[in-house]
């Protein structure tokens, strides 16, 4: 709401009488608000520990399922049957903000309860769950069975991949030092085909026998050699996180060496005209399957590295996870924040269209594909399907603002920042919660009907910088709204027609987040990395 108030001495300090009145029902409220808020991720994690750990195997082991349905509390199942009935899934990817959320209200309530849960879960599949090298069986292609306590893999085949994870390693560390480096090594390990070229692909093979690894020699390739493997950034994001953890927790330095060795072949690998992608820096011997269905188009950019079609696998994820790496690395951790803030400005400066709060899709060159159908069938859809643009969402104002937060200096801190050309204030305006803007000029929208928790991630990340209470009393609303969205028998789902509850939500994560810095303890919190679970079995 914009305001412009000159009235005499006798009305403002009526006004000021008045406002302290309304102030003082507003706290009252607000208070009531937050602790309703709370003690529901207070109740979630109870229930959590009542009936979502290990009641199936026989063995009472500390194992979580990775959800339940919310009216029979039945653990959730895999669907495909065995001969024995249906597989409980404990994915121990499918858990990571879970136990984000655990170890913060350990911090808050001052009971160890949930923390030491989540730490007896982590020390089982240490003691008995990994492979001969320590790499456990989580992931796109893997669980545990909690009937057998036995892993489970897709079509028999075990392959090992994590794909935008960005696990809590922190936490594992603090269970067992030695077990947690020789997950992060066999990690690598497992996914590395050549450390020459530093090729490696998205599955990756258990029991492999262990290599070198950071002793090995690199000869630093050109972009878009040939391969056998798929360098999805996806994958590749969740390498460079844990070697760059591993790192910032042992003083390995020579694991950052080779982080930063694999987040620069992606920037290597960008269009050298826009600075735009890449989401491969490979191709496969067998073919590129943007290339076979788009080459004759297209011949001259058509390649999976350079599909923007929907670049969130780009400019979202593995965004936050090396912005975070950057910020608490340091001076180490410079590069990772400079590669990922000229990545985000090439995308906001090619692809973002202020009119619909959108990003179009197109080619790394910053060819426009609005409107292109494909003329032929293959891996990316049918002919005849029709490209569109993508809806800038919560997750890309997260994202643009957890950047802003380092761009000063920079060519970014305009364009992200200029109230004529922000790219973070037009989010925010398509997005419905008005213009925050500065304090002198701002329409904010608190009758918002939003709940995501990435916006009350960004918003928190706003404040970090202006310590500005009106960006608060917003993520209270959206907090708000989304209690009433997903808070349902004492679970969070994604909506109030959902029956099911995946225990790794990030909505409790969020509001406890915004507890913590209502509290002003934010540290209190484990950040959120960005990362996402794998529920059940994904097949890529």
């Amino acid at each position: 709401m914009k305001t412009n108030i000159n009235v005499s001495s006798l009305f403002t300090w009526l006004g000021l009488i008045i406002l302290t009145t309304v102030s003082c029902t507003s706290d009252s409220e607000r208070k009531e608000k937050e602790s309703q808020r709370f003690e529901a991720v207070r109740t979630f994690a109870e229930n959590v520990l009542e009936k979502g750990i290990d009641q199936w195997s026989g063995k009472n082991t500390p194992l979580f399922a990775d959800g339940l349905n919310i009216f029979t509390n039945e653990p959730l199942e895999y669907p495909e049957a065995d001969p024995d009935g249906k597989y409980i899934t404990s994915n121990l990817a499918s858990q990571q903000n879970l136990f984000r959320t655990l170890v913060g209200l350990s911090n808050l309530t001052g009971n160890p309860k949930y923390r030491e849960a989540a730490e007896m879960s982590i020390r089982y599949h240490f003691d008995n769950l990994s492979d001969r090298n320590g790499l456990l069986h989580w992931g796109s292609h893997e669980f545990i069975d909690l009937r057998t306590l036995k892993p489970v893999g897709d079509e028999g085949q075990f392959f090992h991949e994590l794909m935008g994870v960005f696990p809590f390693y922190d936490l594992m560390w603090e269970v067992d030092k030695e077990k947690t480096a020789q997950l992060i090594r066999a990690f690598w390990n497992a996914h590395l085909i050549n450390w020459n070229r530093l090729e490696f692909d998205c599955h990756g093979t258990h029991d492999k026998k262990m290599g070198p690894l950071w002793n090995s020699g690199y000869n630093k390739p050109e972009p878009f050699f040939k391969g056998d493997g798929f360098t999805y950034i996806s994958t590749g994001s969740d390498l460079i996180y844990a070697a760059g953890i591993l790192s910032l927790l042992s003083g390995e330095d020579s694991a950052l060496v080779w982080a930063k060795r694999l987040a620069e072949q992606y920037v290597r690998a960008r269009h050298p005209e826009t600075g735009l992608g890449a989401s491969q820096f490979s191709k496969k011997i067998s073919g590129d399957h943007a290339e076979d269905q788009f080459g004759y188009d297209f011949p001259a950019v058509a390649i999976d590295g350079w599909n923007l079609f929907d670049g969130s696998d780009i400019y979202t994820k593995p965004a936050l996870m090396q912005l975070e790496l950057g910020e608490r690395l340091g001076e180490k951790g410079k590069d990772f924040i400079n590669w990922t803030l000229s990545g985000l400005y090439a995308y906001a400066k090619y692809a973002y269209k202020t009119a619909d709060n959108s990003f179009i899709p197109m080619w790394a060159d910053g060819t426009d594909l609005t409107g292109y159908a494909f003329k032929r069938t293959g891996y990316y859809g049918p002919e005849g399907y029709v490209l569109k643009p993508i809806k800038a969402g919560e997750i890309f104002l997260f994202t643009f603002t957890r950047a802003l937060l380092f761009s000063r200096g920079t060519i970014c801190w305009r364009y992200f920042q200029d109230k004529d050309t922000s790219i973070i204030r037009s989010m925010q305006r398509g997005l419905g919660l008005g213009d925050l803007g500065s304090q002198r000029y701002r329409d904010i929208n608190f009758d918002t009907d939003i709940s995501s928790p990435y916006a009350i991630f960004a918003l928190l990340e706003r404040h970090k910088w202006t310590r500005d209470q009106a960006t608060l009393k917003l993520a209270e609303k959206i907090a708000d709204n989304l209690l009433a969205r997903s808070f349902h028998n004492g679970f969070f789902v994604r909506d109030e027609k959902s029956s099911i509850a995946e225990f790794d939500a990030i909505e409790p994560l969020a509001l406890l987040a915004l507890e913590a810095t209502l509290r002003g303890e934010p540290d209190k919190v484990p950040a959120f990395s960005g990362g996402s679970n794998h529920f059940g079995l994904k097949t890529e």
